[in-house]
């Protein structure tokens, strides 16, 4: 178990809190602000304490140059809505400046900052030392709150963590929770749904998946692998083509582990990769030459759904079609609804699953929703997180 901010006292202190503020954002408008929102617990369990916060966070891929198309302006702007009082912001390209130094030494107890987008440094995802100094001269206390990229040894994510008392955040202490418990000490039934297009992104998840879960069910493109390693026709559908022996593999572990592992029996096939396609149903061993598989069909969407019924904990990553066009969003539709009734604990890790449940109104149904799509299949493989491991123990 990891400290958090419970654990210590932050009050007077400086506190640098690494948020991830990574939100989408449209003309220099924020879209989606779930990510901003998520943070605002811990936020403001160190105002009520009397911290001075000083917050962090990257924002899209600057390469290491201060463009201010990835600035946080737009993130300090809703922050100061939320909280309902100012957040200082300065736009230094340099991330600290003496400007920086300067506000940050100033705070007085419940004053809240935010630094620019710390990828404008090169040396941030480098986990370069002297960003790390930098970063770390301006507090007394780190709080990493970013589960998102807990999965990176970067200097705001662990290397602060050489210079200062480093504890969790309240998300990353309620993902290490429900993703520990769910993979560690899970209540039985234990299923886990795999989705997405290739084998090879999620194999090291599905192995040691097979070690832990009673049913795989697996879905999305990734399905069209395994059943060409079982000799089948899968028309122009989606295959891996260099994981097709890794996936006669894994069918076998699962009959070795006696785990219950899942193929779909039926699908949606079209002629083409659009929504306006023409499509029909066939079954997994009549997939026509010319057809490509976009989602799930009845018969098997209502096997998923049986299965997840029973279950006591359920993970799912990955969706089970193409959900992004309303023509092959059927499936994966039917799977959040049959998650949003199960009477166990329901986890959707992140990425893709995340979005299509927050997109069918699913979202407030589910126990847990992660905020870290690559962090939580990295926490799925068994994966040491350095963003994690570089805080204190109890």
């Amino acid at each position: 178990m990891k400290k958090t901010v419970r654990d210590i006292d932050v009050s007077g202190k400086k506190v640098l809190v690494r948020c991830d503020f990574n939100v989408p954002m449209k003309d220099g408008v924020i879209t989606d602000d779930i990510r901003i929102t998520s943070a605002m617990p811990t936020i403001n369990y160190l105002i009520s304490k009397g911290a001075k916060v000083i917050l962090l966070s990257h924002m899209g891929r600057p390469e290491g140059q201060g463009d201010m198309k990835y600035t946080l302006k737009p993130v300090a702007d809703r922050l100061s809505q939320l909280l309902a009082k100012d957040v200082a912001f300065i736009s230094a390209p340099e991330v600290v400046n003496e400007a920086v130094r300067q506000k940050a030494a100033g705070l007085t107890a419940g004053q809240v900052m935010l630094l620019e987008n710390v990828r404008f440094r090169k040396e941030e995802t480098k986990n370069g030392a002297d960003f790390s100094k930098e970063l770390a001269s301006l507090g007394d206390i780190f709080v990493n709150d970013a589960f998102g990229t807990a999965h990176r040894a970067h200097s705001s994510t662990a290397g602060i963590a050489d210079y200062l008392p480093a504890v969790s955040g309240f998300l990353i202490e309620k993902e290490v929770q429900f993703l520990g418990s769910a993979v560690e000490s899970p209540k039985r039934p234990f299923v886990a749904i795999m989705g997405g297009a290739k084998v090879g992104d999620k194999i090291l998840v599905i192995e040691n998946l097979l070690k832990k879960v009673d049913t795989l069910i697996i879905g999305g493109g990734m399905s069209y692998t395994f059943y060409k390693a079982q000799g089948y026709e899968i028309g122009t559908s989606i295959l891996d083509a260099d994981n097709v022996g890794l996936a006669a593999e894994l069918l076998k572990k699962a009959e070795a582990a006696g785990v219950k592992l899942l193929l779909p029996v039926d699908i949606k096939v079209a002629k083409e990769f659009a929504n306006d396609s023409e499509w029909s149903y066939c079954d997994m061993d009549r997939i026509p030459a010319d057809r490509m598989g976009l989602d799930i069909g009845p018969k098997t969407q209502a096997l998923f759904a049986a299965a997840i019924e029973t279950a006591e904990t359920v993970i799912w990553n990955g969706p089970v079609g193409v959900f992004e066009m309303p023509n092959f969003a059927e499936g994966t539709l039917a799977v959040a609804r049959a998650l949003a009734v199960c009477k166990g604990i329901t986890v959707i890790g992140g990425g893709d699953s995340a979005a299509a449940v927050e997109q069918f109104g699913l979202a407030n149904q589910m126990t847990h929703i992660s905020t870290g799509g690559g962090a939580s299949l990295e926490f799925l493989e068994g994966k040491v997180l350095p963003g994690i491991a570089c805080l204190q123990d109890k």
